[in-house]
């Protein structure tokens, strides 16, 4: 993948991630869902509200093709306002091969994402916990993908999300220009297998497409 040009409409997302016009029309519902909720919680940056389709739909839509064809339990951290785990789910109701659990403890924003899941029928498991805790850890168990934006630094992310890791785990987390300074700081504490993948929506972004994740003999595992 490289930078694309603008995707400022429902019309070029769908031409440029190949989805039916009623997954844009799901998206329109998101869309005005967000727009409504921003009013009174704040979900995206105030700055972004005008250009979802590109820096928040089409950001977490890249992810989509990325993701191994097997995979069928997603993991999205730390949703927030549901990006990327929301559009994945909402992505994979044209196929309906894939279960999708977003964590987010926040239990305002838990609440707009059970509200986009109702409004566009999207097939999500929302769990109002945190990620670090071992019911959390329990309940969801090994995902075939995990994916993450802007939750954390990688060495963190790696560190909260090795519970979910399995000997197949695709990781897919979405980072700017420091990506190069974090994958060495996360190299000291875990050994990994990694692609940097241009981010279709940012110059200087890149997806970290992850696996083969195992912490390094002298690093403590955490639990809670």
């Amino acid at each position: 993948m490289a930078v694309t040009s603008r995707i400022d409409t429902p019309a070029e997302f769908q031409a440029r991630f190949g989805v039916s016009a009623e997954t844009c029309d799901k998206l329109k519902t998101y869309e005005a869902l967000l727009k409504r909720w921003q009013k009174t919680i704040n979900l995206v940056a105030p700055s972004t509200l005008d250009d979802i389709w590109h820096r928040h739909f089409a950001d977490s839509a890249q992810l989509w093709p990325l993701a191994p064809q097997a995979a069928r339990t997603w993991l999205d951290l730390g949703s927030g306002a549901g990006f990327p785990g929301l559009v994945s789910a909402i992505l994979a109701s044209e196929t309906g091969t894939s279960r999708h659990i977003l964590v987010e403890s926040d239990s305002r924003k838990a609440a707009f994402l059970r509200e986009v899941a109702r409004e566009t029928g999207a097939a999500v498991d929302i769990l109002c916990m945190r990620i670090e805790n071992p019911e959390t850890h329990a309940k969801v168990g090994v995902a075939d993908c995990v994916t993450a934006r802007a939750l954390a630094p990688l060495s963190r992310l790696v560190e909260i999300a090795a519970p979910f890791f399995g000997s197949s785990t695709q990781g897919l987390f979405l980072k700017g220009r420091d990506v190069a300074a974090e994958i060495e700081s996360t190299a000291q504490d875990w050994q990994f297998a990694f692609e940097l993948i241009p981010s279709v929506t940012e110059e200087s972004g890149r997806v970290v497409l992850l696996n083969a994740l195992k912490a390094k003999a002298s690093k403590p595992r955490t639990e809670g």
